[in-house]
């Protein structure tokens, strides 16, 4: 993969954002896409084994994809977001504002899809809009027609974002988003103009960076020189496999008609002769045998390809033997990955909320700031021993509030809604108690 790292695109602040600033920030993007066009083709098992030159005719040229970036991406997005994401507020309010905006925007699904995003591309992006019923609605977008442009202060805030194609006659289309306005992109390349804009009704930009790490680098990224190695490895060992099922029949010390060998690489035959030859040989030759070398060597990049992109190997017979503690271990360096996605996916859920709350229409001013309240409990998908659960929540009884002892359940999806339910069960019980006496 012959790519420059990701840089990040800043632009002054106090400058003016013009057709020919967006241009030039376009271009820019543009060849990055590339980048993440490769990334989607290894996710989609589009290998660079597909692309070598061919071999000649006579030649077995097997070309086999080990779809490792997908196994590596669905494992991890599982494991990170199979579960989804809880949210809890002290405010009864801005917890129902904040599960009807979840629940129209079917966001589980959606928080799954910008989790996948961020793994191939390393970066995606989330659009938050108002519909026609001026109601707040959110949409995740590839990185491969979207982009953000940051100020060049130390902080580096968005200053702004395009999202952009081109139609069949090569005019370009698309929008640019600022924090004041949202401009409409048309013409040709050479000449290109901004509509006046419409106003943008948030407190800041609407386009949101989702990002797997600082680098922005995919989470198979770092593997892709050993997957291809692997293709490459496997495709030869089928080759192999093809070249000793058509051994070459060798005539020794006789002369055969050369009407029969008119094509000797399509009948794989060998004649050799010559004066003063007493005896008649035939015999299939033998061709050296690789097949240990090459089982260990496929054997080390399955392990090296695993070590190095920190995603367990779930599929490892050794899985379904291991006790809870050497789970654990084997599952840490996934795990710790893991917790710095976390971290980077909930400073832009924040700003997902942030310009959710910032609208009248969807909670009260008094709660413009409710967002900060939020509380995530991100919940790894991951064998779970409900015994030792139950044993430390009964032992956080009366220690923590009930709420934190029944976080620790697996098998409590809500914890507010669990108490509800147990107050219901204690005022139904003191009732039938009542009855009784």
């Amino acid at each position: 993969m012959d790519v420059k790292p990701i840089k990040l695109f800043t632009y002054p602040r106090d400058k003016e954002i013009n057709q020919k600033t967006v241009m030039e920030f376009i271009e820019k993007h543009k060849q990055e896409v590339e980048r993440y066009k490769y990334l989607m083709n290894m996710y989609k098992g589009q290998a660079e084994i597909f692309d070598y030159p061919a071999k000649d005719k006579y030649k077995p040229d097997n070309r086999i994809s080990v779809n490792f970036a997908k196994f590596i991406v669905d494992t991890f997005v599982g494991y990170f977001n199979g579960i989804p994401i809880k949210k809890a507020h002290i405010e009864e309010q801005a917890i129902e504002a904040l599960r009807q905006f979840d629940n129209a925007n079917d966001m589980e699904d959606e928080e799954s899809e910008l989790a996948k995003m961020t793994c191939i591309y390393g970066r995606c992006y989330e659009l938050v809009y108002q519909n026609e019923y001026a109601e707040t609605c959110v949409v995740y977008n590839s990185p491969e027609d979207m982009f953000i442009v940051y100020d060049d202060s130390i902080k580096q805030e968005p200053l702004f974002a395009v999202r952009y194609g081109f139609d069949e006659e090569g005019s370009i289309y698309g929008d640019v988003y600022t924090k004041e306005s949202i401009h409409e992109l048309s013409g040709k390349v050479e000449n290109v103009a901004l509509s006046e804009g419409n106003p943008n009704p948030y407190n800041a930009l609407q386009v949101i960076e989702y990002i797997l790490n600082e680098e922005r680098m995919s989470v198979f990224e770092s593997v892709v020189t050993l997957i291809n190695a692997f293709n490459k490895g496997i495709s030869e060992k089928s080759n192999d496999v093809e070249y000793f099922s058509d051994q070459y029949l060798a005539f020794l010390g006789a002369e055969i008609n050369t009407e029969d060998l008119e094509n000797i690489r399509d009948n794989r035959i060998i004649n050799y002769f010559g004066a003063g030859g007493d005896t008649v040989e035939v015999k299939f030759l033998d061709k050296p045998d690789s097949d240990a070398q090459t089982e260990n060597l496929l054997d080390r990049l399955t392990k090296l390809i695993f070590q190095t992109s920190m995603v367990a190997n779930i599929s490892d017979d050794s899985f379904g033997t291991s006790s809870g503690t050497a789970l654990a271990y084997k599952l840490e360096a996934m795990s710790n990955l893991a917790l710095a996605f976390q971290r980077k996916f909930q400073s832009a859920l924040n700003k997902r909320y942030q310009l959710f709350f910032s609208l009248s229409t969807n909670v009260p001013e008094s709660l413009s700031k409710a967002w900060r309240g939020i509380e995530y409990t991100f919940t790894r998908n991951e064998p779970k021993n409900v015994l030792s659960e139950a044993q430390t929540a009964a032992q956080l009884m009366g220690v923590t509030s009930e709420e934190t002892a029944l976080s620790v359940l697996s098998i409590v999806p809500d914890v507010k809604t669990e108490l509800e339910k147990i107050k219901k069960e204690t005022a139904k019980a003191g009732v039938f108690d009542s009855d009784k006496d």
